[in-house]
C-alpha cells in the first residue's frame, strides 16, 4: 500500500459510487481538468462531462464517466457529487450507442419541440460513456 494515500468517496443521487483510499484522482473541472494528490490544497470545483481517473491505494487505475457535479478537497479527503457516475466496466454499451443514436437524430431533424440544447448534452454524455467503455 502506498504511503501517501487519501479518501475519496465519489456519490450520484442513487448510491455511493466508490469509496476507499486512493493516491491520486485527475477530473474534468468545467474551468479544465485537475488532478488532486496527497495533501493537496483546499478545493471546491465544479465538474463537467469526461472522465474520472482514479488510481487506488495498490496502484490499480479506474475510470469512470461523468455528466457534472462538483469535488470538495479538504485534508487528504475528497467528496465527489457527481450527477452521475459509470464504472468503464459498468457501462452499457447498447444503451449508450441507443442514447447518441437518439441525440443525432433529434438533433439532425430540428422539430419545433426538440431541445437542442437538452440533445447536444445528451450527446455529449452518450460519446464520453462509449470513449471510456472502450478504454475498460
Amino acid at each position: 500500500m502506498a504511503e501517501k494515500v487519501f479518501k475519496l468517496e465519489i456519490v450520484t443521487p442513487r448510491r455511493v459510487v466508490f469509496s476507499g483510499d486512493v493516491e491520486s484522482v485527475s477530473a474534468p473541472g468545467v474551468a479544465g481538468g485537475f488532478q488532486v494528490l496527497y495533501n493537496h490544497a483546499p478545493l471546491l470545483a465544479a465538474i463537467g462531462i469526461g472522465e474520472v481517473k482514479i488510481r487506488d491505494a495498490e496502484g490499480k487505475e479506474a475510470r469512470y464517466a461523468t455528466s457534472g457535479g462538483f469535488v470538495d478537497v479538504l485534508k487528504n479527503h475528497i467528496t465527489m457529487l457527481a450527477e452521475t457516475a459509470e464504472c468503464a466496466d459498468e457501462i452499457d454499451v447498447k444503451r449508450a450507442e441507443s442514447a447518441k443514436e437518439r441525440a443525432t437524430k433529434r438533433l439532425q431533424d430540428r422539430m419545433p419541440e426538440t431541445n437542442e440544447e437538452r440533445a447536444r448534452v445528451a450527446l455529449m454524455r452518450a460519446i464520453n460513456r462509449l470513449r471510456i467503455a472502450q478504454r475498460a
